[in-house]
């Protein structure tokens, strides 16, 4: 398990600011003032204003993601946008490349995720013209060059053929299929060894236009420049696209009416295992007591996983962040069933039991440190703007997480544990004679009869 050592003196001033005098104080609506929102022909965008921030940080939006592709083009938005940035109308990849080494190598990228895609951008301060004018014309006016498109295709496909033999992989891919079942999610936005080999450089060009309307389009960027004159730069750039008339369609839910083990053969070491849940999506008011609630499971199933009982070096519980959400506990272990079913112990403690203010407290620290060293750089704050602009339920409600966070209490922890840990959904890779059943469904005994029986 990854560990990160922190300064001294954010450690100090992290405990300070947890202080109970500090917690009646929101922290993070004072941001709101320094966001500004405006449209440009139709295109929404988001500014955050840092004065005199050294860095600029940003990201064209497109949205939809999956729900734009099929069966037989997946992988074709990622492909379309990570090749946009090789090169485009007045920057070839040669000249592109030059001038971004020459300002130190400033980050551009494209990609595609399950819920919307985007090409992103960073640079200092005094490089931000620059750098915006490389930007607009890969995103506007990308060439498509076949050795470029090439390039990138064969890099996606040996990442989507490491993906197939790694167990990690492995189980990634048979999760997201027993899970994704009927749902356009089921499409992958990495696409498949097969339709990212059949996509041409005309598929390209033609969903590149397809793109190019901006009622799809969310820019956001975050740095020290007047709303005014972004808006100046964006009409420049952005203000002759048509706007068409994109529409989002909402997303049916998962189905979790029942709980599944679905088990891969493979002669490996140990077996892989990782168990899937429905959750809150980030807009829904219970996301984030599932928050609280599965950091408090993380913490109990690697302590009575990992440090008691050294059934595994690794074992997780974590929260997805899509439309449609899930979240997941994960485990290796030789001992597949037992770790599995103290996994499960960890799990019925949390549906039948209030969990203790003090410790709720102590994961709201955690919050605290994780939230600070995540939003310190822009480009961190731009992606969490636009990923509740996108599918959080506006880019305002980012500005009050922590207000949120430490409004959630015992009572909650326990309505939304009871709510969402059930029907697990289970996968594993490695030996079938290793794996009961009944364990990793939890028909051993009812829950409630053993939390009677034990007194938690």
């Amino acid at each position: 398990m990854r560990t990160t050592k922190y300064p001294l003196i954010l450690v100090v001033l992290l405990l300070w600011a947890w202080s109970p005098a500090f917690a009646q104080t929101p922290v993070v609506n004072n941001q709101a003032g320094q966001v500004t929102e405006f449209e440009v022909n139709g295109l929404k965008v988001i500014l955050k204003r840092r004065e005199a921030a050294p860095t600029f940080a940003g990201g064209l939006f497109f949205r939809g993601g999956v729900l734009n592709q099929t069966e037989e083009n997946a992988g074709i938005e990622n492909l379309t946008l990570a090749a946009a940035t090789e090169g485009g109308r007045r920057f070839s990849r040669q000249q592109l490349r030059r001038e971004l080494s020459r300002m130190g190598g400033a980050p551009l990228a494209g990609g595609g995720s399950r819920d919307y895609g985007v090409i992103s951008f960073a640079s200092t301060t005094e490089n931000f013209t620059r750098v915006w004018e490389i930007f607009t014309d890969v995103a506007v006016e990308p060439t498509f060059l076949p050795a470029d498109v090439e390039r990138i295709r064969q890099q996606m496909l040996s990442g989507l053929r490491e993906a197939e033999t790694s167990p990690d992989g492995a189980l990634q891919t048979a999760q997201e299929r027993v899970v994704y079942r009927g749902h356009p999610y089921s499409v992958s936005p990495s696409g498949t060894l097969r339709t990212v080999s059949g996509i041409s450089v005309n598929d390209l060009k033609e969903y590149h236009r397809g793109l190019m309307q901006t009622s799809r389009m969310l820019l956001v960027v975050v740095g020290d420049i007047e709303p005014e004159a972004l808006k100046t730069k964006v009409t420049a750039s952005f203000g002759k696209l048509p706007r068409g008339e994109y529409k989002e369609n909402e997303l049916p839910p998962l189905d979790f009416s029942e709980p599944s083990v679905d088990i891969s053969p493979r002669t490996i070491q140990t077996n892989y295992i990782q168990g899937a849940f429905a959750a809150p999506a980030l807009s829904h008011p219970d996301y984030y007591a599932m928050r609280v609630a599965t950091t408090i499971l993380q913490q109990l199933v690697y302590e009575e996983v990992r440090v008691k009982r050294q059934l595994s070096y690794a074992p997780n519980a974590e929260l997805d962040n899509f439309s449609a959400n899930t979240g997941k506990i994960y485990v290796t272990a030789v001992q597949a069933n037992e770790a599995v079913r103290v996994m499960r112990e960890q799990i019925d403690m949390l549906r039948t039991r209030l969990t203790n203010e003090d410790f709720i407290a102590g994961m709201a620290g955690q919050f605290l440190t994780h939230y600070y060293l995540d939003q310190q750089t822009n480009a961190a704050q731009a992606a969490e703007l636009a990923r509740y602009e996108l599918i959080g339920g506006g880019w305002r409600r980012s500005l009050d997480f922590l207000d949120r966070m430490r409004a959630v209490t015992p009572q909650d922890v326990q309505r939304v544990s009871e709510k969402y840990f059930t029907n697990f959904r289970f996968v594993v890779i490695g030996d079938p004679g290793s794996v009961d059943k009944k364990v990793f469904l939890g028909l051993e005994q009812d829950p409630s009869t053993k939390a009677a029986a034990t007194g938690r």
